[in-house]
């Protein structure tokens, strides 16, 4: 089939490449010039395991292409998929001027029976918003606008596009349930369902979706505390709960709050349309209070050890991006913390596999940048941990207590374990947990030499 994209940010481009990989061919559109010249070469301004590989494969077998014109870009196209941003306003509303300004492009350039596509997660009543805009310039009979939020998750996307859980397509039309419905077949081999229903429920459906899934992160940061100030482990509560078959094991990790592209703006938003209906959504809004919160506990366990005038620390951060295996920084925890130290006059150098070029956009040199992890810790008098990523959870400990200066770390995603700390001789504070505080009484009052004494490195 013959498709066109329109954006190619990280929902439009892994879309497009995906279909493309099911043998699809399909233009992507996009007004960034540098970019789509880049696109064209293989290289994609996104990390997104997997993406590239195919990414590569299908540009050399010619199904797909990129493009900056969107009259040449839509040409002959059966499906039309509108990726396009929708960010959020200070209300929480989303804004989708770029949405109706590509509908009204549309309108007047297309010629055929067309099936328009919202990817973007947009809210209730969008579909009939584009479809009133269409309507302006083009006869209703040559289109029909369609629902189909995505729900990709960050780091494995490619994955959830090939193998969905589920598909979720809102029409009315039945011509176009058939064409939505042939697109897809490829990827429900395995018996995953395709859901057709009205439009306004399949918008409301992501918003759903993604802030049920924030709740039940910020009620496990809320039982972590609890269990914090109770005497509980958190862990031994998460296992207990997530055994629970009406439960499940999933989004129960406690942390330093949720962050990304997602789930942030889309609580927003479905408070946002709460509130326009005159309807107090009084969940969804201690959820974003209670992640705002979270995001500063972490900021507070250093001020609490080390004291509220930071000036003469330093401290290393593990991790930058909103969770493991992407680039992504928006609305990421890391960047609240960096700006609370920086704010109490503390030195931050930090270390991110792959989000430190981006968090350089907005910290600039107020902040140092390490080549690796071990070299972020060199006269840090303690180790943060903010993101969880793979090749943090197995460090070699003897070299991270001779590289700082004090035995400390704080672990915003509960990445070590008690006794293992306790073992090692760190002071140690994580979520929701007892603090390890074995053989660090006092140092801060020491010598450099009787430090290194109390870690047991000299004679």
């Amino acid at each position: 089939m013959q498709l066109a994209i329109i954006g190619t940010g990280y929902v439009g481009l892994v879309t497009g490449t995906c279909f493309a990989e099911t043998g699809n061919n399909v233009m992507c559109i996009d007004i960034d010039e540098n970019k789509v010249n880049k696109l064209k070469q293989g290289k994609t301004p996104i990390y997104e395991p997997g993406l590239e590989v195919l990414l590569e494969r299908n540009i050399k077998e010619n199904r797909l292409q990129f493009t900056t014109d969107i009259n040449t870009g839509i040409s002959g196209a059966k499906v039309i998929f509108l990726a396009l941003p929708t960010p959020p306003g200070k209300d929480g509303s989303a804004d989708l001027q770029y949405v109706l300004d590509v509908a009204a492009a549309l309108s007047k350039i297309i010629t055929t029976y067309t099936v328009i596509v919202n990817k973007s997660t947009v809210p209730v009543g969008t579909a009939e918003k584009v479809h009133a805009v269409l309507s302006q310039h083009l006869d209703p009979s040559l289109f029909d606008v369609v629902s189909n939020p995505e729900f990709l998750r960050e780091g494995v996307a490619v994955e959830d596009f090939l193998k969905p859980d589920r598909i979720v397509i809102g029409t009315e039309s039945e011509k176009a349930k058939k064409v939505m419905d042939e697109l897809y077949q490829p990827y429900i081999r395995q018996g995953n369902p395709i859901y057709f229903m009205d439009p306004r429920s399949s918008e409301m459906t992501k918003y759903a979706a993604n802030s049920y899934l924030a709740m039940r992160i910020s009620f496990m940061n809320e039982m972590a505390n609890l269990c914090e100030r109770a005497g509980a482990n958190v862990d031994w509560v998460r296992i207990g709960m997530g055994s629970d078959s009406r439960i499940g094991k999933r989004f129960l990790f406690p942390g330093i709050g949720y962050g990304g592209s997602c789930f942030p703006k889309d609580v927003k938003a479905l408070a946002f349309t709460a509130q326009e209906m005159d309807y107090d959504y009084a969940i969804i809004n201690t959820v974003m209070q209670v992640n705002d919160r979270q995001k500063l506990i972490l900021g507070q366990k250093v001020r609490n050890y080390f004291g509220s005038d930071l000036s003469t620390f330093k401290f290393a951060l593990w991790g930058l991006a909103f969770k493991p295996e992407t680039d992504d920084i928006r609305d990421a925890p890391a960047l609240d913390l960096i700006n609370e130290l920086l704010a109490a006059g503390a030195s931050v150098t930090v270390f991110d596999p792959e989000a430190m070029e981006n968090v350089k956009q907005i910290f600039g040199n107020k902040i140092q940048y390490a080549e690796s992890q071990y070299a972020a810790l060199t006269d840090a008098h303690a180790l943060i941990v903010v993101t969880e990523w793979s090749e943090f959870r197995n460090p070699d400990f003897d070299r991270i207590a001779t590289a700082l200066v004090h035995p400390c770390i704080f672990d915003g995603r509960n990445v070590y374990s008690l006794e293992k700390m306790n073992e090692l001789g760190f002071y140690y504070e994580s979520i929701g947990r007892k603090t390890i505080h074995k053989h660090v009484h006092d140092t801060l009052a020491m010598p450099q030499n009787e430090i290194i004494r109390e870690r047991g490195t000299l004679d």
